[in-house]
């Protein structure tokens, strides 16, 4: 009897559990924890995933707002792959934007972080409000404005005819040629923001007494310290880095907007974000709208799982 017992009593194993069973169980046991997180994770999902899951639902639909959904199922697709050109140029501006700003901004941000990094604390503290003023200023684009300024007052169009390189003025913010380039040189500038202080952060963080084991392991020079000891260490930073770098890049419409307008010359700058705006904000086509919003996010996610895969060889 007092065998049975003692099997009865026996604490059940994980391997004894499935797989949701165990989930229940550790939940259980955490369940002060869980409650604390609660806020978080409604905040999260109502603001976050709600509306991810509400805009494949209206994906499907022709949707102006004001009268009931119609199913309409692929044909918001279809128009947009098919029939809507501007779409399609949208892609391709996005793409090249995306291309450039991202991995030039992660990599400015990274190199930037890791030199100021090396700076005294207290010149560290000022070299960081330096850079990172630009990307919280709201007056940024009137500093781009007036250096591209279309008259002879503009500050690159008075050194240029001083100079005796061009004789009469260009409006470069007009001209479709100009555009994109310039439009990437602000986002650039712009760039040093949120990635910049967690990298900074991932610098400070490192363990110092790595570096010297390494040294007697055979590293010589700043750049192996950097590529085996500090890169590796700071992986979550630079995950999280690499991320924001992203969004922002598939995101950068507002940069566009400010300095050329909308639309821009001949869609010249319009990306996929301009598109959405145009058929959400301005058109109230939700339906349609909300198409172009699940294209943009499978995009990112897609550079993400890409991004992901290439950090995790970072120091290996």
């Amino acid at each position: 009897m007092s065998q049975k017992t003692e099997t009865a009593k026996k604490p059940v194993s994980r391997k004894d559990m499935t797989k949701w069973q165990w989930t229940l169980k550790e939940m259980s046991n955490n369940k002060t924890g869980y409650f604390l997180l609660a806020p978080f994770y409604i905040i999260f999902f109502v603001f976050t995933i709600l509306p991810v899951i509400l805009s494949i639902f209206f994906s499907f639909t022709d949707f102006n707002l004001l009268e009931t959904p119609n199913f309409i199922w692929f044909d918001n697709y279809i128009r947009l792959f098919l029939e809507d050109d501007i779409f399609m140029l949208a892609i391709k501006n996005t793409l090249v934007f995306a291309a450039v700003t991202g991995p030039g901004s992660y990599l400015i941000s990274l190199l930037m972080a890791w030199f100021i990094n090396e700076l005294p604390p207290k010149i560290r503290a000022v070299m960081t409000l330096i850079f990172y003023a630009p990307s919280i200023s709201g007056n940024v684009y009137m500093v781009w404005t007036y250096i591209f300024a279309a008259d002879s007052h503009g500050f690159l169009n008075g050194t240029l005819m001083d100079l005796g390189v061009i004789s009469t003025p260009i409006a470069w913010l007009k001209n479709a040629s100009y555009i994109m380039p310039i439009v990437i040189i602000v986002a650039l500038w712009t760039s040093l923001g949120t990635s910049f202080l967690t990298f900074i952060a991932g610098f400070q963080i490192v363990d110092r007494s790595l570096y010297e084991a390494a040294a007697v392991d055979g590293v010589k020079n700043r750049w192996q310290e950097l590529w085996f000891i500090t890169l590796p260490y700071m992986r979550p930073q630079m995950l999280f880095g690499a991320v924001m770098a992203i969004t922002g890049a598939f995101g950068f419409g507002g940069v566009i907007t400010n300095l050329v307008g909308f639309p821009s010359p001949d869609y010249c700058a319009h990306t996929i974000m301009h598109h959405l705006d145009d058929y959400g904000s301005s058109r109230f086509e939700m339906g349609y709208a909300s198409t172009i919003a699940v294209v943009l996010f499978f995009m990112m996610i897609g550079s993400n799982m890409l991004v992901r895969k290439m950090l995790g060889k970072v120091g290996k």
